[in-house]
């Protein structure tokens, strides 16, 4: 009760308050919206590209946090084995949208970024036994190792599938690298800034002398993030492709390929 006010008078003095209280608690929920709300994606450890330990956790993280911080909002990423990186985002009750960094592949489960940068994808051999190829299939005759859950090219994952082409399957780049310099394969599928920043680690030097990358790129590859293929995926991707165009990429990556 307003005592010693007319109606009219009431009825104005609650539109006062009404309006006193609705500016603020609008303003808090603008802010809400655009700095409150926080992305969550997977990611696995493959340096320089991502990793807890690395400086800004990678050079493609650091990417991805710039561009959500160029549209206002927060970024958290969490590292996982890939195959579980990948299943964690498409667990219906999971709070990830999304993993990184992936390749495009054709799929309906989920929805690709602008690519935030690319990288050449080659063959590293002994220094000693290079080897000598023009069309993919000619790999035939080697014996390459590949990473399990790794996308390789087109035609190499569908000769390996169809059983044409020799292949070892091991869990990390490192191990592929170590089973070239022992000659247990011939080469292996590796992405170029990968073996550059292994090769560069203390203690690899004597690894070092012994390999190389193959003079022939197998293929360039375009970086993406891939988002679940749902509302709030579309919302998260429209999101990130818009602060890609408010920031520089490949400055950013060049910044922090190596620590």
């Amino acid at each position: 009760m307003y005592c010693g006010l007319t109606t009219h008078k009431r009825i104005k003095h609650l539109y006062k308050k009404v309006l006193l209280w609705s500016v603020p608690v609008a303003m808090l929920i603008g802010s809400a919206c655009v700095h409150g709300d926080t992305l969550y994606l997977t990611s696995l450890h493959w340096p320089p590209y991502a990793g807890s330990k690395l400086k800004n956790e990678g050079a493609v993280i650091a990417v991805t946090k710039a561009a959500l911080t160029a549209v206002g909002h927060n970024v958290n990423v969490d590292f996982y084995p890939w195959s579980r990186a990948i299943r964690m985002v498409s667990r219906d009750d999971s709070k990830y949208l999304g993993y990184l960094p992936e390749y495009a592949y054709p799929t309906d489960n989920f929805l690709f970024s602008e690519p935030m940068g690319s990288s050449a994808l080659g063959l590293v051999e002994q220094k000693r036994h290079p080897i000598s190829w023009s069309d993919q299939s000619d790999l035939n005759q080697y014996n390459i190792g590949v990473v399990k859950g790794y996308v390789n090219t087109d035609q190499l994952d569908l000769m390996i599938a169809q059983g044409i082409q020799p292949v070892e399957t091991v869990t990390s780049d490192m191990h592929n690298i170590k089973k070239v310099v022992s000659g247990r394969i011939d080469a292996a599928v590796i992405d170029v800034h990968v073996l550059n920043y292994l090769l560069a680690q203390p203690g690899m030097e004597s690894v070092a002398n012994r390999v190389q990358l193959n003079k022939k790129i197998l293929t360039q590859k375009k970086l993406y993030i891939a988002f679940k293929n749902n509302e709030a995926g579309k919302k998260w991707r429209d999101l990130f492709n818009l602060g890609l165009t408010k920031i520089d990429v490949e400055q950013i990556l060049k910044d922090n390929w190596y620590d």
